[in-house]
């Protein structure tokens, strides 16, 4: 039994409001009819309102989320905001964590300020947590040293946007044609699997020979349902190899190095490597860390094992006392410009500046190679997936036009 709203007027022409119990609302308006009224409205149990925290649930959710680099750099930024306008680094931390869009991260801040309350140095404090890379930890710590702390933190935040538009860029310049394809794909394969077998089906019943285009897809539909099983495992065994070879590190490194040898592809995540290796470089020889701590930081910020590779023989090369120049020279590696200008920097002392030209440089280039990239992969998508498609709907209306003449 539910209790129902209603409304109705009596014999008299007056309206009656009120509630009753009844078990739908059909038997509500029975019994009002019962009583001669005439029934105007009829409404169920109003759902009990969500409370605040159960309509924020969604919200709760994202806020639980681990930390994503934008929340970093934007508590930075903040953070440096507030330095610079004569805050403590107290305050700061504990202004950043209250506005933190989420909750893992106001936590950590939260964690940070208690151990630099306790006397730890905020580099220490934030190396504690995986979220902060170790460009920024080391960043923080030369400014902590320096007494620089407010530029340091602003730069830091500077480099994580940009490493953040450079990401985006790239993924922005890769989903488009993987999307496009993979819809390509579903369509045909669902007009091979389902569409062509019945309308073959149906040719066979008038006894009418299918068209050689028809034909085609009915034989790979054919194929596709006899094997399907076959196809499947092959696919799944074939992800999962793939998978093993990528997490065994020797081949984890030969996979990063010919993605870099993949024509186009490869220039872009090359332009985008060297880009990230002379503005994280240049910026922290300019914070006051020496070259070998650099480039040992900036060894840890490329996720290419082939490129950190080189960086860490450069390094050593370093190390020995040679020049930084001659191990960035490697094909397939970074941009040739990188070196040469590297051997620039090193000869007249300004590598930081240098370095920071590179990168500018080379970030303009990654711009127009993405819209490069875009302006002919579209195009080639088009025809690509027009012509699939276009088969398989040239194939099926082909085999109607020949159903329709052996009705005739």
């Amino acid at each position: 039994m539910s209790t129902f709203s209603f409304v109705a007027r009596d014999h008299a022409g007056h309206v009656q409001r009120g509630q009753l119990e009844a078990t739908d609302a059909n038997a509500l308006a029975g019994q009002l009819r019962d009583r001669g009224w005439l029934v105007v409205d009829i409404r169920a149990p109003a759902a009990p309102e969500k409370s605040l925290s159960e309509q924020l649930a969604f919200l709760n959710v994202v806020r639980r989320l681990p930390p994503a680099s934008f929340d970093i750099e934007l508590s930075l930024l903040q953070m440096g905001v507030m330095l610079r306008g004569g805050l403590t680094l107290l305050s700061s931390l504990n202004t950043v964590a209250e506005q933190a869009r989420r909750e893992t991260m106001a936590i950590i801040w939260r964690n940070i300020a208690q151990r630099v309350q306790a006397g730890s140095s905020f580099a220490d404090a934030m190396a504690e947590h995986r979220c902060f890379n170790r460009l920024v930890v080391q960043l923080v710590r030369v400014g902590e040293q320096t007494g620089n702390l407010e530029r340091v933190v602003s730069r830091a935040a500077d480099i994580l946007e940009r490493r953040r538009a450079l990401r985006t860029n790239l993924l922005t310049a890769l989903s488009y044609p993987t999307l496009v394809l993979a819809a390509a794909i579903g369509v045909t394969a669902f007009m091979i699997v389902s569409v062509i077998p019945k309308l073959q089906v149906f040719l066979s019943a008038l006894g009418r020979k299918l068209p050689w285009m028809t034909q085609t897809l009915v034989d790979i539909s054919t194929w596709t349902q006899t094997y399907i099983v076959h196809v499947v495992v092959g696919i799944v065994a074939a992800i999962a190899g793939a998978t093993v070879i990528y997490l065994w590190p020797p081949g984890r490194f030969w996979c990063d190095r010919y993605a870099l040898r993949v024509p186009v592809l490869g220039s872009l995540f090359r332009l985008a490597a060297t880009a990230t290796f002379a503005r994280s470089l240049g910026i922290l020889i300019r914070s006051g860390i020496t070259l070998l701590e650099s480039l040992r930081t900036v060894e840890g910020l490329h996720r290419n094992r082939f490129l950190r590779n080189r960086v860490q023989v450069a390094r050593d090369e370093v190390l020995q006392g040679g020049n930084l120049a001659e191990p960035l020279q490697t094909r397939h590696a970074f941009m040739p410009m990188l070196s040469a200008m590297v051997a620039v920097g090193e000869s007249t002392g300004t590598l930081d500046d240098v370095l920071d030209e590179v990168a500018n440089f080379h970030e303009a280039q990654l711009q127009v190679a993405i819209r490069r990239f875009s302006a002919i992969i579209e195009p080639m998508i088009i025809v690509v997936v027009g012509g699939i498609v276009g088969f398989v709907y040239i194939s099926f209306f082909v085999a109607l036009f020949s159903a329709a003449g052996s009705a005739q």
